[in-house]
């Protein structure tokens, strides 16, 4: 169930025995090793050095642990780089080459650095790929993290070109699909397609739109050609990938989970909190400066189980501080055990926590581990000691198949018309997706997610937060699926090449909504205007949208001026706004008890989980808060009151 990311490299040999040792008797099952170690692997072009990895694996295979091998290219040597420079990604803000010196330094679209991949990723394979102590393969690491999925690099370039000629086939059809006319941009030739930064201005949305679909897809094709060779070299082994939020990668994780039997994801509740709340007041930060918010973390835990057949695992779990945020506070004692509890509540198979022990050098040796580096054991240590024997009281068996009765359909795409076609600096798609999600969490709902051209199948209620340029099928899809459907605004913006749909937005969606969008206005975040629903007023913000009812509609808000702000049509309901997330709560509870969903009304910073026939309730608040538990729970942690960073469990006898 628990597990520990451990770096023999950075010890000596005669520490291995011990350190493996003392993981067992702690409780640990799983070990992940060899990610960044690719210099030591292979010291010299074609020189390879495996004796102290197969001793490594030697010595913690025997002391029982089951191993996650990994590949190790995240972290190209100096050699590789000096030999072929070409590797190098190009930062597309600057145009500099991004250098040697860190990790991920890469360019997706190198077929040198591709190949060189391939041959590691062979190697290890074929030595270790039937090793005992090996049950699964991460890849790569981290992929896409510090901005490194785009770049303006020549081989990007020309790797455009390609994508673009077998997308489009002539440059006519192209330039017709982006609108080249427009400022003369028309190309004659695709070897003339330019990748779409260092302009004087912004460049075309469709080109830029055109760009990030490419990038993604590079992606893709250089993480699938390590699954493959991993299927062939080490049969019945599992294969992940440890991801981090796709607001940071700016890729469709969807397609490249579909190689995967399960996606990972790395928690950092503290790092992720002071970077997505980096602007808020003190005042709505400081609560969670030390505990995390008790909805980020959990929103991606939501959307890493669907990535890949509603399993996941937790690759890297925050044991203290970490060094990469812009403030790296402690956590509040107890709240990694919480942190544990929490992700398993969500569905993790496996918590991993990283690291086994806290390096005293390099970029890292701010960032808090298991054991101090002098082998003490840190503050962690207690609370995995106590999550081990809670979790060993709840006996958690897998629950296949499980679903929630509330989906969010996620659309990486939204996100990406966010970013390039912005039409308001405070429009956030990423932002818009945990409001709606935070709404459903203070009503005690499970979430599921699923993707855009995922199966809406058997929800009540799918909650669309954007889908951006839809297709007809995907309409129809959702038509079918018999959910109630709520829409925000900008959903249907744009056809296929980020140009006006044919009759004006939302395009498709008219297909369930008889509306016209005809014109939008954005506005300042802090110029809100007010939005009546059932006699009372909400504040609405941002991004306002004209709507023409050119069919039989409810208009069921209003903006204060009386244009419509939310209408309904049978099971579809569009918002022309961006309301606060009061009146999603409110609207949504309304639409749980049309469907018969129960829903509670939670106090501050109390959230729920269900998990098979068990029920948790994580207190992230100060003080203590009553569980909404009924009067015949038979609780299995904690009782009815929860105290201040603490949880309980409990089931409710058949």
């Amino acid at each position: 169930m628990l597990g520990v990311c451990y770096y023999p490299e950075h010890w000596p040999e005669e520490w291995w025995a011990d350190d493996a040792r003392r993981m067992k008797d702690l409780g640990l099952t799983y070990v992940r090793v060899g990610e960044f170690a690719w210099s030591r692997y292979e010291p010299e072009p074609g020189v390879y050095d495996f004796g102290w990895y197969d001793r490594a694996l030697d010595t913690l295979g025997k002391a029982g642990l089951k191993i996650v091998a990994c590949t190790p290219t995240a972290t190209p040597p100096k050699w590789l780089i000096d030999r072929y420079p070409d590797i190098l990604p190009v930062d597309p803000i600057t145009g500099q080459v991004r250098g040697f010196g860190s990790r991920r330094h890469y360019d997706f679209s190198s077929e040198t650095y591709l190949r060189e991949s391939i041959r590691i990723t062979t190697a290890l394979a074929e030595r270790y790929g039937k090793h005992d102590a090996i049950v699964g393969w991460q890849t790569d690491n981290e992929i896409a993290c510090h901005d490194t999925a785009l770049s303006a690099s020549p081989n990007a370039r020309r790797a455009f070109q390609d994508w673009c000629r077998a997308k489009y086939v002539d440059i006519a059809t192209l330039n017709k699909a982006w609108g080249n006319i427009f400022w003369s941009m028309e190309y004659r030739s695709f070897e003339e397609i330019e990748v779409p930064f260092l302009a004087v201005t912004e460049t075309s949305p469709a080109h830029r739109m055109a760009f990030r679909r490419f990038t993604s897809d590079r992606v893709a094709l250089y993480h699938k050609a390590q699954v493959d060779i991993l299927r062939a070299h080490s049969p019945g082994r599992f294969i992940t990938h440890n991801f981090i939020p796709p607001t940071d990668t700016g890729i469709d994780n969807y397609t490249m989970c579909r190689d995967l039997d399960f996606a990972s994801f790395d928690n950092y509740p503290l790092g992720r909190t002071d970077v997505w709340m980096a602007k808020r007041p003190a005042s709505e930060f400081r609560p969670y400066m030390r505990t995390g918010h008790p909805d980020y973390c959990t929103f991606l835990f939501d959307q890493t189980r669907s990535l890949a057949g509603g399993k996941f695992w937790i690759m890297e779990q925050q044991p203290g501080p970490v060094n990469w945020a812009g403030h790296n506070p402690r956590p509040l004692p107890g709240m990694i055990r919480l942190w544990t509890l929490e992700a398993f509540a969500h569905g993790a198979e496996v918590v991993s926590y990283f690291r086994w022990r806290q390096a005293p050098f390099a970029q890292e040796q701010m960032h808090a581990g298991l054991l101090r580096p002098d082998r003490t054991p840190s503050e962690a240590w207690p609370e995995v000691e106590q999550a081990l024997r809670e979790l060993k009281t709840l006996d958690l068996a897998p629950v296949p198949g499980a679903k929630a009765r509330i989906a969010i359909l996620y659309d990486h795409e939204a996100q990406w018309l966010g970013e390039t076609e912005r039409q308001a600096d405070s429009y956030s798609h990423p932002d818009i997706m945990v409001n709606w999600y935070m709404a459903a969490r203070r009503l005690g709902l499970d979430v599921d997610f699923i993707p855009a051209d995922g199966d809406p199948n058997g929800y009540d209620i799918v909650l669309v937060p954007g889908l951006a340029m839809p297709d007809a099928a995907t309409v129809k899809r959702l038509g079918d699926s018999g959910a109630l459907l709520l829409f925000a605004a900008r959903s249907g913006a744009k056809a296929r090449d980020v140009n006006l749909p044919e009759g004006l937005p939302p395009g498709e969606l008219r297909q369930l909504l008889p509306i016209r969008v005809t014109s939008v206005g954005t506005a300042r975040p802090d110029c809100p205007e007010g939005m009546v629903w059932r006699n009372h007023t909400y504040q609405a913000f941002t991004w306002f949208e004209a709507l023409e009812l050119v069919g039989e509609v409810d208009v069921q808000a209003s903006l204060a001026d009386g244009s419509p702000a939310l209408v309904r049509k049978n099971n579809a309901l569009y918002m022309a706004t961006l309301p606060e997330q009061d009146f999603i709560a409110d609207l949504l509870e309304t639409l749980c008890a049309e469907r018969g969903v129960p829903t509670v009304r939670l106090p501050d910073d109390l959230r729920l989980r269900r998990r098979g026939d068990l029920t948790f309730a994580f207190n992230y608040a100060a003080v203590a808060r009553e569980a909404p538990a009924p009067a015949n729970a038979h609780f299995v942690l904690g009782s009815r009151t929860v105290a201040p960073r603490d949880l309980a469990v409990w089931r409710v006898p058949s």
